[in-house]
């Protein structure tokens, strides 16, 4: 399926054992490389739907030094907006639970921001999806928050978990773009960009 990139060492660059298990799903041989003390830190004027963008271009920046000649890397971030605030991962506890409270009974947007690149080039893109809540007693977010510990994920929830099942009505988009990784546009360009570009050499 992925011969054409037989010839490159194919980098997550990520924390995250979501986008691990994402990326997995498409069969595409890789391996998961993380770098500590990335700045994910953004322009306050940019407007909200381009900053998991932003950041994604900056964690692969981070990584430009590990790329080879022949080295694919791919990296991404994900970023929860309900109106016009941000909620990216929580602080500690009370944040999280401050956060669900938040989604409670709302809809709310989730974007996630993915960079694919070489050494020669560079593609960029983003997906979003809208999610509706259904309404969360307070005993309901204490019990996913103390079971699940969801302190590195952004808005304080995996879509995957308990609260996945007991509070999403309704999702708009893709479900790995709130998981954290739009895989159907990853494979979309690895095969159609990267291999015009390998069946050309």
């Amino acid at each position: 399926m992925w011969k054409h990139l037989d010839d490159y060492q194919i980098i997550l660059g990520s924390q995250s054992p979501r986008r691990v298990e994402l990326l997995r799903g498409l069969d595409l041989p890789f391996e998961q490389i993380r770098l500590e003390g990335v700045d994910e830190s953004y322009p306050t004027d940019l407007p909200l739907e381009e900053i998991p963008l932003y950041i994604a271009r900056v964690k692969a920046e981070a990584y430009r030094p590990l790329l080879g000649e022949r080295t694919l890397l791919i990296t991404a971030d994900t970023l929860v907006f309900i109106g016009d605030k941000v909620l990216g991962k929580p602080r500690d506890a009370a944040e999280a639970k401050a956060m669900l409270r938040e989604l409670s009974g709302q809809k709310h947007t989730v974007t996630t921001g993915v960079v694919l690149m070489t050494a020669e080039r560079s593609v960029a893109f983003s997906d979003t999806a809208t999610v509706e809540f259904l309404p969360l007693t307070d005993e309901e977010i204490d019990y996913y928050v103390t079971r699940y510990q969801p302190l590195d994920k952004a808005g304080a929830y995996g879509i995957q978990e308990w609260i996945g099942y007991r509070a999403i009505r309704r999702i708009e988009g893709s479900f790995y773009t709130v998981m954290g990784l739009p895989v159907h546009l990853v494979g979309e360009q690895l095969m159609s960009i990267f291999h015009t570009n390998t069946s050309n050499r």
